[in-house]
């Protein structure tokens, strides 16, 4: 099947809900000891960074502002189907880690936000590629409700990673252009 059930979309939410949620409540009883596990550009031994950065975040503000934007856009961005849910969620996680990794500044780099700034730009270009009424709908509803976020790529304020930002929003941008006409 290419289309994910609704029930499937909910299971996979719940999941990363979870996940999330025990992943801050875990690091808040350890004093966010586990922060230190996010993206340090340039550093060898953070490169598992990549993977883990998402999960952390420095408190429950951070991890509220960045909860129910993912959850949403994840959502959205699957009703592209599994293939393509898959193959842009994965470029956005590796990618946009990769490039802070690479290119970042000399910070620890945490939080889900490169992830939901990757769906951001999915979404907002997705439709216009796929070509079908209900995902253009989407990504012009998304572009009007959730366009100004676009400032966050921009290196406004000292303590956020505009970079994962930025590099998350382009690789959403880069998915949609290989893999949303296919939907």
């Amino acid at each position: 099947m290419r289309q994910f059930t609704l029930s499937q979309q909910l299971r996979i939410l719940g999941v990363l809900a979870l996940g999330l949620l025990g992943t801050e409540f875990i690091n808040l009883l350890l004093s966010n000891w586990l922060n230190q596990f996010g993206i340090r550009p340039r550093v060898p031994s953070n490169l598992p960074g990549i993977f883990l950065a998402p999960w952390l975040h420095a408190n429950l503000t951070h991890f509220a502002s960045n909860f129910l934007p993912l959850l949403l856009f994840m959502w959205l961005s699957m009703q592209w189907g599994k293939l393509t849910f898959l193959k842009s969620t994965l470029l956005i996680w590796l990618g946009a880690g990769l490039l802070v990794w690479l290119f970042g500044r000399n910070a620890m780099h945490i939080g889900a936000s490169g992830i939901v700034y990757g769906y951001l730009g999915f979404l907002i270009l997705g439709g216009f590629y796929s070509k079908k009424l209900h995902l253009l709908i989407i990504s012009v509803v998304i572009a009007v409700l959730y366009g100004g976020m676009i400032f966050g790529v921009l290196p406004l304020q000292r303590f956020v990673s505009f970079e994962y930002h930025l590099f998350g929003f382009i690789m959403g941008l880069l998915s949609a252009h290989l893999w949303a006409k296919s939907s």
